[in-house]
């Protein structure tokens, strides 16, 4: 194999790799903590009188 052909082929490898780790931390989805921070950032919101 050439050298530019293992370069494409340890680009390919790469790629795989970064695409996976993406995918993962997309299906983890956010932890219960932050869920519970968010609903009380809502009711803060909620319960301030308008300007």
């Amino acid at each position: 194999m050439t050298e530019q052909g293992q370069k494409k082929t340890g680009g390919g490898v790469i790629d795989e790799n970064l695409k996976r780790v993406y995918n993962e931390a997309l299906d983890e989805g956010i932890p219960d903590r932050f869920k519970d921070l968010l609903d009380q950032l809502k009711q803060q919101d909620t319960q301030r009188e308008p300007d």
